[in-house]
């Protein structure tokens, strides 16, 4: 852009109001408003506003929007939208706002973003944070860390607990209740916060409370913030992510634990296993508690992982969280990209083409089988080897020829066990295990979900045999095949 296409450009600037009394605004901000000649303000509900009114200065106010729409959003796009106008009409307009043009205001971030495209240029010429009368106010230090939320759009994943928290635009009682039950994600109820009323002016007020009652004394207030002081008790930091980290990190460390520090990624092996077979079990003992605590077991082994990837500088939990992100928005297309797919199956054929995408393989690739894992057990491997040959073409289309396969495999696998040849009979049982694979998988039944649910059906069943003996004072050993069947029986009914 040419020094004359500059200069036609219209003008909006900015000024901060102040955190709330005209004796704090400053002396180039006081003339500015005086000599300007269209003036806008965001809301005429500031006492600095007021102030200038009585001294004869004029504003349009953008108060009625906020009456008309049913969103903040939406009020602000429409005091943009008119702001933008009026720049046009009048070439150079004043925009003031509370505090300072580039803290918590929302609608000055739009301008900025906006500038370029609207052919508009923004001046911001200063004023007085409320940020600074609030650190003063709260005696804390902001080199220490804090954040600044914005009430009206709080999240509780944006909230770090060990830093000091102030949440701006606590206007009335719907922002508090909805902050509050935010906060509670991630805080005690009981936890103590400070509510801050026009900080840094005469009617400054703090007011000290539980956190369940912040809506409860809340009132309509346009200069309302929120302090909530960093965690201090370990306790609470135990739902933290980082607190997890720090303490797989320092069990792996120089003064940790010698278990911890000796263990690699050949080691844990076994664990993750046996920690993954423990979920499933709490799931089908329809068992929340416990399968909260395994499911924690199971999160322990990839930190457990990730941290012996950081340990040898090959990768670290960042990246592990990093890949599986990308990988998930990637492969959901008709989630987060412009796709559809309608049904499970459209579902499946999509994940498989982007995975094979990503391998760099082709569909008629004769290497269809080499990406299932190699160690897993022989019941799921089965199930995959056959799922990927369905997914080619290769599979009955109904279940008579399996049930006629089984019968077939049945017959030989009898004829060995009367040869007695051990090996030929080994064949024919896998051979009569992988029909009863593909039976299970046409009824969408998974091998190795079915037999584990037996094992535990029956680790449960002969639980109840071994109790039973002991209250007769018997031993597996002394009682009969009768007996325990009897036994068995009664567990049976007894479910």
């Amino acid at each position: 852009m040419n020094k004359n296409e500059a200069s036609q450009r219209s003008k909006i600037s900015l000024i901060g109001l102040g955190v709330g009394e005209l004796e704090q605004l400053s002396l180039g901000m006081y003339r500015t408003l005086q000599r300007a000649e269209h003036v806008y303000v965001r809301t005429a509900k500031h006492p600095v506003v007021h102030e200038l009114q009585q001294e004869g200065m004029s504003f349009q106010s953008f108060d009625y929007l906020y009456e008309k729409n049913d969103s903040f959003a939406d009020v602000y796009e429409e005091i943009i939208e008119e702001l933008l106008h009026a720049a046009a009409k009048h070439y150079h307009i004043y925009y003031a706002v509370p505090g300072h043009p580039m803290t918590a205001e929302y609608t000055v971030q739009r301008l900025l973003e906006l500038a370029d495209e609207q052919q508009v240029e923004v001046n911001i010429l200063g004023g007085q944070s409320f940020l600074d009368a609030m650190f003063s106010v709260l005696s804390f230090d902001p080199n220490d860390g804090f954040q600044l939320l914005d009430g009206t759009a709080l999240q509780a994943n944006d909230i770090n607990t060990s830093q000091h928290v102030i949440i701006s635009q606590m206007y009335d009682e719907m922002i508090a209740s909805e902050a509050k039950l935010t906060l509670m994600e991630r805080y005690p109820d009981d936890y103590e916060v400070t509510l801050v009323t026009s900080a840094g002016t005469s009617k400054e007020e703090k007011k000290s409370l539980p956190l369940y009652e912040l809506d409860r004394e809340m009132t309509q207030h346009n200069l309302a913030a929120l302090y909530v002081p960093p965690v201090t008790d370990e306790t609470l930091l135990y739902r933290e992510f980082g607190k997890l980290r720090d303490v797989i990190r320092t069990l792996r460390g120089p003064q940790g634990c010698p278990w911890d520090k000796q263990q690699t990624h050949q080691s844990l092996k076994r664990y993750l296993l046996e920690e993954v077979y423990e979920v499933l079990e709490a799931i089908d003992q329809e068992d929340d508690e416990h399968l909260q605590e395994e499911l924690g077991d199971v999160l322990l082994q990839v930190m457990l992982h990730a941290q012996i990837g950081e340990d040898e500088g090959f990768f670290n939990v960042e990246d592990v969280i990093e890949t599986l992100t990308a990988k998930m928005i990637r492969r959901h297309p008709h989630v987060f990209g412009d796709s559809s797919a309608e049904t499970e199956e459209e579902v499946n054929k999509n994940w498989d083409d982007i995975k094979r995408m990503e391998k760099g393989a082709d569909k008629a690739s004769s290497q269809l089988l080499t990406d299932i894992p190699a160690s897993l057990p022989a019941l799921m491997e089965a199930y995959e080897l056959q799922k990927k040959a369905a997914k080619v073409g290769f599979d009955w289309k109904d279940d008579a020829p399996m049930w006629k396969k089984l019968h077939e495999e049945m017959a030989e696998w009898l004829y060995e066990i009367k040869q007695g040849n051990k090996e030929a009979m080994k064949k024919e049982f896998g051979d009569l295990l992988f029909v009863l694979v593909n039976l299970g998988r046409f009824y969408k039944l998974q091998p190795e979900e079915s037999l584990f649910m037996t094992n535990t059906k029956f680790k449960k069943r002969f639980s109840y045999i071994e109790k039973a003996l002991i209250q007769q004072g018997k031993s597996l050993e002394e009682t009969s095949l009768e007996e325990m069947d009897k036994l068995w029986d009664e567990a049976k009914n007894r479910g």
